[in-house]
């Protein structure tokens, strides 16, 4: 069996017959490898397994790898980026193609005829976040926009899982918003004072302390800068941001990061700028209310030997574009979950099985490794029911996994607060 990338056969085209026999194989199921992005700007935190001498494996100027995506379709929008950059692998009989390639080809048999039939691919993802500190405060577009510039907009969610934060690194803890009463005024002095150093941004923010375990969800415009936490974000597929802030830590943050998406046009438009935050969201009073996530379980117990439960959930501006939940299988149990529709996994503790499938929560990875820690479910196969086991005598199998868009009309949602429309 290959262990290693290298030792595969890579399929860049005509990749059908093989997404159809790893179905086959898979039984519905189909196997992916790590894929690990770099930022240029951003110091990796170190949790996410990779092995500490591959951490610029993408070369210095590229940057130290942070993130880890998952069941993605949607490529990094870094520069000087590698052709796939962001995109996962199928992994079957020796070969790998991307899972791009593969929903293109197959459409509804992996993802669902109505994802497929409205969006025409996997919309979302979700990655591990990884950072010794904090980044800049920044917001990302709304779908509008986004259009201005030929992207996407991007929603996201965040989840602290307990087993990747043994530590906190140097800041856990994330602005968010505005103070309430922060005036447009005050902001476009924090970006006139841009090259001053720092702009001074958040001190019209507040902080909010991460706690593992927990989540967040964020809306489009909605400015937060997220701290020192290791975060699982499933999220829409897109990679829009403005960053408002000019220094963090020490470290300048050009003018281009502000503004890469938006129109050229408006570049040094500072009004223009101000008016892409959402004002109503970021100076709610109710922020919290209206944000926070805590887990809720939506089955199993304890004396069940398992529990599954809600750890992203909510809508934005009205519809469930993500959602997802953490399950804990305990030591020799095994159960069949069936979900709504096609969903992407990762291992986060422990050994066992999905179905035919092995898992398996890799201790240290290094930057070409195959793993076990990672899955696609079609939709097909979560409808059917998938049986997850473990193997393990001692410790438990908890496992992640996301979904995309109104797949689980039985999710909770938030109850807002204060008559602020999100």
């Amino acid at each position: 069996m290959p262990t290693n990338v290298k030792e595969l056969k890579t399929l860049s085209s005509n990749v059908k017959s093989a997404a159809e026999a790893a179905l086959a194989d898979g039984g519905g199921l189909l196997r992916l490898s790590p894929t690990w992005v770099p930022r240029s700007f951003l110091q990796p935190g170190k949790r996410l397994k990779l092995h500490p001498d591959d951490l610029y494996a993408f070369g210095l100027n590229r940057g130290g790898i942070d993130e880890r995506w998952f069941g993605s379709t949607t490529p990094a929008a870094n520069d000087n980026r590698t052709p796939d950059e962001g995109l996962s692998y199928v992994v079957s009989n020796g070969q790998r193609f991307t899972l791009a390639d593969a929903v293109a080809e197959l459409g509804g048999k992996i993802i669902g005829d109505a994802i497929w039939n409205k969006y025409k691919k996997w919309p979302v993802y979700s990655k591990f976040f990884d950072n010794m500190g904090p980044i800049p405060h920044h917001m990302h577009q709304t779908k509008q926009q986004a259009a201005l510039v030929g992207q996407e907009g991007k929603p996201e969610s965040y989840y602290f899982p307990p087993q990747h934060n043994n530590v906190g690194n140097n800041f856990p803890y994330t602005f968010m918003g505005f103070e309430p009463g922060t005036t447009k005024a005050q902001v476009r002095k924090t970006l006139e004072d841009w090259n001053k150093g720092d702009n001074g941004i958040l001190d019209l923010s507040k902080a909010y302390r991460l706690k593992p375990g927990t989540g967040w969800l964020i809306h489009p415009a909605i400015l937060h800068a997220p701290g020192s936490l290791c975060t699982y974000e499933p999220q829409w597929g897109s990679d829009v941001f403005g960053m408002y802030q000019s220094l963090v830590e020490g470290r300048e943050v050009p003018w281009a990061l502000l503004v890469k998406d938006m129109p050229k046009e408006k570049h040094k438009d500072l009004d223009f700028i101000v008016e892409q935050l959402d004002w109503e969201a970021n100076v709610d009073p109710h922020f919290k209310a209206n944000h926070f996530l805590e887990p809720i379980v939506a089955a199993g117990s304890a004396a069940e030997g398992y529990v599954d439960k809600w750890i992203v959930y909510g809508k934005v501006y009205g519809e469930q574009l993500f959602t997802a939940k953490e399950l804990t299988v305990k030591p020799g149990q095994k159960v069949t979950v069936k979900d709504g529709g096609a969903n992407s996994i990762i291992v986060v503790a422990g050994e066992g099985k999905i179905n035919k499938l092995r898992l398996n929560c890799p201790k240290l990875i290094r930057f070409h490794d195959l793993t076990e820690d990672e899955v696609f479910v079609t939709e097909a196969a979560a409808k059917a029911g998938v049986t997850y086991e473990n193997t393990s005598g001692t410790e438990d199998l908890v496992v992640l996994r996301y979904f995309g868009p109104e797949v689980n009309p039985d999710a909770p949602v938030i109850k807002y607060q204060g008559g602020v429309k999100l």
